[in-house]
């Protein structure tokens, strides 16, 4: 019997030791940029670094990253030029591009699309909302006052929850929780959280911290039906009023990116009343007849991207016909 259990733990420990060499050599782990919150109060990546960003558990997407000197994944440095116009894109993990070779984003299609006349600066980053947008504006007044325009990504139903900026500490710490810094050493472990393989664990804390949670508001039931009740997209529309009140918002040179399918007419219609423009991609993604995201998320795929691009060109072009 011991011979026995002697033999499982060997054989257990061979194989782990064979899977952690596959990962490894097959490279089906993934390499998350490390995140800091620097000087200037901005939620970003650590400088400079390199690495490839992994999914699937047959590596169905893998795209190398370059964090810049700004602390953003992007081909190349911001560095206002005098000769060409300076675009700057600013958005959340769609824009950030981590899905995507960094040498064949947005911007660098968006570049090729107008003929190399402009230079693009991509300032996106997973998680940001309007107000981490607006405060990275702030916090760079210098470097977005020589910027010819600026596009912020918007998603109506995700980026206006709050109406004050307050960068995310937790989220910082969370890099270096025992379980993360664990999964950063051994490969076999990232990649097995990549494919989901702790997802029924975390799925059975949810609904742990759930339950529980319910029976300590059972009694405030009225309460919670009143706040549920509320118009989400008035809540919305005074917090987008707020932020830019409060950061201050240059309607000649500023343009939302966003999809009116899932934006309140509410909102759209204030934007058109107050001068506010905006890109509306809705007809490209409708028009197409090949999917526009990847297989696994909901992130824009190649094809996607080069229709943010167009969307963001055709609108370019037009304003400087005008």
């Amino acid at each position: 019997m011991k011979i026995l259990f002697g033999k499982i733990i060997l054989y257990s420990i061979l194989l782990f030791i064979a899977l952690e060499i596959i990962v490894r050599v097959f490279h089906l782990y993934s390499e998350y940029p490390t995140f800091i919150i620097n000087d200037k109060n901005v939620k970003t990546y650590a400088p400079n670094q390199d690495g490839y960003y992994t999914t699937g558990n047959r590596r169905m997407n893998f795209a190398q990253y370059h964090i810049n000197k700004t602390g953003f994944n992007s081909y190349r440095e911001f560095t206002p030029s005098e000769n060409k116009t300076d675009i700057a894109i600013i958005g959340d993990s769609f824009i950030e591009g981590l899905h995507q070779n960094y040498n064949n984003s947005i911007g660098k299609k968006l570049e090729h699309k107008l003929n190399d006349s402009v230079n693009v600066f991509e300032y996106g980053h997973s998680g940001y909302d309007f107000a981490d947008q607006l405060h990275l504006i702030s916090a760079y007044k210098e470097k977005f006052q020589l910027i010819d325009k600026t596009i912020i990504y918007l998603k109506f139903e995700n980026d206006l929850k709050r109406d004050f900026y307050e960068p995310d500490q937790y989220w910082v710490d969370s890099q270096y929780f025992l379980t993360r810094r664990i999964a950063k050493k051994i490969k076999l472990l990232n990649y097995a959280e990549n494919i989901g393989l702790f997802e029924p664990v975390r799925d059975l804390k949810r609904k742990a911290v759930a339950f529980i949670k319910q029976e300590k508001t059972n009694f405030n039931t009225n309460q919670n039906i009143k706040k549920e009740s509320k118009n989400l997209d008035e809540v919305y529309l005074n917090n987008f009023k707020k932020l830019i009140t409060e950061f201050g918002f240059d309607k000649d040179k500023t343009v939302l990116l966003l999809d009116s399918r899932a934006t309140s007419d509410a909102f759209l219609n204030f934007c058109k009343n107050q001068n506010i423009k905006y890109i509306d991609f809705a007809a490209y993604f409708e028009n197409s007849s090949t999917p526009t995201t990847l297989i696994y998320d909901m992130h824009w795929n190649n094809h996607g991207r080069e229709l943010i691009a167009n969307a963001i060109a055709d609108y370019i072009k037009k304003e400087q016909q005008n």
